[in-house]
């Protein structure tokens, strides 16, 4: 026990993973078996630490965690030097990582430049810096609450809104690459019901459940039930992800809701995230939607479908 003494805090300051995705990859993959405190703590060696890096590093270099979760630590050193990126004798892995509120602020300037180069590569520094995981929930989520709240208080236009929407499509589309889950992973659905034109909040939503392992389809933004639901029964979908944002007193909406509900069959979970869901919040627990206000809980609520 005594050389298990990193909670699970300092583990993910050193690895730029969340405590999620740590979580996720010990509960479902048993990528790593940590200790626990008398008070049911986690706390984690210096070996399982470096297999966590090791393993980001993997999954970032296009490998399916649910393939190298299990390999042993030598075989993933010899991966990671063999890796292009990998560092060489004498480097460092890492550098002193920059913070969060610098890189966030990176991005928001760039897209009121309208400048996409700038933007992607502010994303990039983030998901070098933070893991793809870590930059979904430390800054590209904080990016799309910041535009809406801008947009919405007139100091931007829809056309830097619509622009950083085409801009991380592209980017968040290319980071869920090495996360590329296998035959045998759950599917997800992923949309946007009618009228709801904002789809940066379905895309975070993709991006992360990809990044957990799951086939995720993106169907893109407003799609009626029928069409929705129709791509579920295709593809076998264990859950549907819905992201309503804006307008929140949509009178159409509740019956958009119920129907979706009542296409689709009773084990696929809905899951129904974003700011508008406040406004919802009565309908979404009649049809017994799981609800995610931020993107923490969808990851939670991705979790418990999963397991179901």
């Amino acid at each position: 026990m005594s050389n298990y003494h990193h909670a699970i805090n300092a583990v993910v300051r050193r690895t730029g993973l969340t405590g999620h995705v740590i979580r996720v990859w010990e509960k479902r993959y048993r990528a790593v078996e940590p200790e626990r405190t008398a008070t049911n703590r986690r706390l984690y060696s210096d070996e399982q630490v470096e297999r966590l890096e090791l393993l980001r590093d993997a999954t970032k270099a296009g490998q399916s965690i649910g393939v190298v979760a299990n390999l042993p630590t030598e075989t993933l050193r010899q991966m990671a030097a063999a890796a292009p990126s990998a560092a060489g004798p004498g480097r460092p892995r890492t550098s002193r990582l920059p913070e969060d509120s610098s890189l966030l602020d990176a991005a928001l300037a760039a897209v009121k430049a309208l400048d996409a180069r700038a933007l992607e590569q502010a994303l990039r520094r983030a998901d070098v810096a933070l893991g793809t995981q870590g930059m979904l929930q430390r800054v590209a989520a904080p990016l799309a609450q910041a535009l809406g709240s801008l947009w919405r208080d007139g100091t931007i236009t829809a056309a830097h809104e619509h622009f950083a929407t085409v801009v991380l499509r592209k980017y968040l589309t290319s980071a869920a690459q090495p996360f590329a889950a296998s035959g045998n992973d759950p599917v997800l659905i992923v949309a946007t019901p009618p009228g709801q034109l904002h789809e940066l909040g379905a895309l975070l939503a993709a991006a992360s459940a990809a990044n957990l392992g799951w086939q995720v389809v993106y169907l893109g933004a407003s799609l009626p039930a029928p069409e929705i639901a129709g791509a579920a029964l295709q593809r076998r979908a264990r859950a549907v992800a819905l992201s309503l944002v804006y307008p929140d007193d949509d009178m159409r909406m509740e019956g958009e809701l119920i129907r979706l509900r009542e296409l689709l069959p009773a084990a696929t979970r809905l899951i129904v995230g974003g700011r508008a869901v406040v406004a919802y919040r009565p309908i979404l627990e009649k049809i017994g939607a799981l609800q995610a206000h931020d993107l923490d809980q969808l990851l939670s609520a991705l979790e418990a479908c999963h397991a179901g």
